[in-house]
């Protein structure tokens, strides 16, 4: 990185910035409070409204969103007639999974490699600190040109629409010029990436049904129905031959026309397997990035350990669909659910719920803010231009604010990128992506200032 006072202010401020990252992480801070404990989430949230005090913000205050959850907003006053600038970050986590299959403590940040290891750390309270960075170094370096909103949402993992619906019934509150998301990332470690695209996503829970109750499948079996069997048609209905995502009626042939994302690189970073073959056709980029694609992500049926031996009368699976930019999700989700219910077989009962829901999102990259952020980028990252991807995920929040602040400019950065494994075992950040990444942002906002 060139030497300048930013990249330096940045630079002293790092450990400062481990440390409280450390504190963050060892929130367990799961919206899910079936699973983890809502007190988890309100110290997390805590936490980040002190922070934001300590740093000059006014009018911070924990909202308590309709899902249940809180974010977290304050405000910073710029110099009269600045700019304003609202970033974005999420506090909530995906719950570690497998706790055994980390190798440190998923909620407690370890190095190990030249990484920072620990659930969240890129996925997104590292986007919490990222912040917080580049705001303290402009404050080292002559002070902060814009005026600046934070919001630091609660829920954002569970895709249950809290924060969403708290902006639309309060809508002069994330008003800002342009927004700048921290939930997205690299393409690679050293390469800056804006994200210009995000697929919209639908959770849709299934429910299969045929019998009064389990039958001993040595009396019955052969003739009475398996609702377990029966859904697993249902699913597998919903992949062609070669893995590609079929729902009837939803288009699965668009072609992504940026960056483009090498087979080999691919099948590296996703950590596939010798000898299993990638799904679906065309472009890696046009297959993560616009096309639709179904995961299965859970099953609710007898584990193997204890089974009986019974034909079960009931079984239900959580399935997600990830919906390229240019699809209303609710247009998607209507073809999803007429789609299971038209491929259970046997006369099955079937029933489908929508649990959760966003819209994909396309950003104009050709506004001012983009151009201050290529300029930015630059300086952070000598040598390298800012690249621009999709991303394969969802951030529902992006297309309210759209709709809210038509005039605003919305950009996508962060620090995922694929060695960072967010939502596996294992979840890193890179120490000098969260640096060059900070400095980036600090750039930006003063390059944005001035334009």
């Amino acid at each position: 990185m060139s030497s300048n006072p930013v990249a330096e202010a940045v630079a002293s401020l790092l450990p400062r910035a481990r440390t409280e990252l450390a504190e963050l992480v060892a929130f367990k801070s799961v919206a899910d409070f079936e699973q983890y404990p809502r007190s988890e989430s309100e110290a997390a949230a805590d936490w980040i409204a002190d922070a934001l005090r300590a740093e000059g913000f006014t009018d911070v205050a924990l909202l308590d969103t309709p899902d249940g959850t809180q974010s977290v907003y304050g405000y910073l006053p710029g110099p009269e007639g600045a700019k304003t600038v609202l970033l974005y970050a999420h506090y909530d986590v995906q719950p570690p999974l497998d706790e055994a299959a980390w190798i440190t403590p998923p909620f407690e940040l370890t190095e190990r490699d030249g990484r920072w290891y620990g659930r969240g750390s890129a996925d997104c309270k590292g986007g919490v600190i990222m912040h917080l960075l580049a705001l303290r170094a402009l404050k080292a370096d002559g002070g902060i040109p814009v005026a600046v909103k934070i919001i630091v949402e609660g829920s954002e993992e569970q895709g249950t629409g809290g924060l969403q619906r708290y902006a639309e019934q309060h809508p002069e509150l994330l008003a800002a010029d342009t927004i700048v998301i921290g939930d997205a990332g690299n393409f690679r470690v050293g390469l800056p990436t804006v994200t210009s695209t995000l697929r919209g996503m639908l959770l849709v829970r299934v429910q299969v049904d045929t019998l009064a109750g389990n039958l001993h499948s040595g009396q019955f079996g052969g003739a009475a129905p398996d609702a377990l069997a029966a859904l697993i048609r249902t699913l597998d209905s919903l992949r062609a031959e070669d893995g590609s995502t079929t729902v009837d009626g939803l288009s699965g042939d668009a072609v992504w026309s940026g960056l483009r994302y090498d087979e080999a690189q691919f099948r590296a970073d996703a950590k596939v397997l010798d000898g299993v073959e990638l799904i679906g056709s065309g472009a890696v980029a046009d297959r993560i990035w616009a096309r639709p694609a179904v995961t299965v992500l859970g099953i609710d049926c007898p584990p193997v350990v204890g089974a009986t031996p019974s034909v079960q009368a009931g079984a239900r699976a959580l399935v997600n669909l990830r919906v390229p930019p240019g699809v209303e999700t609710g247009e998607a989700a209507k073809l999803l659910q007429a789609h299971l219910e038209a491929h259970t077989p046997w006369g099955a009962r079937v029933s489908t719920e929508v649990v959760g829901q966003g819209e994909a999102f396309r950003a104009d990259t050709g506004s001012p803010a983009y151009r201050a952020m290529a300029d930015a980028m630059a300086d952070a990252y000598p040598g390298e231009e800012m690249q621009y991807a999709g991303q394969g995920g969802s951030i529902p929040l992006c297309n309210t604010l759209a709709s809210l602040y038509p005039e605003a400019e919305i950009l996508l950065i962060g620090l995922s990128e694929p060695e960072a494994q967010i939502h596996a075992v294992n979840e890193s950040v890179s120490p000098e992506e969260l640096e060059r990444m900070s400095v980036a942002e600090a750039l930006f906002l003063r390059n944005y200032a001035a334009s």
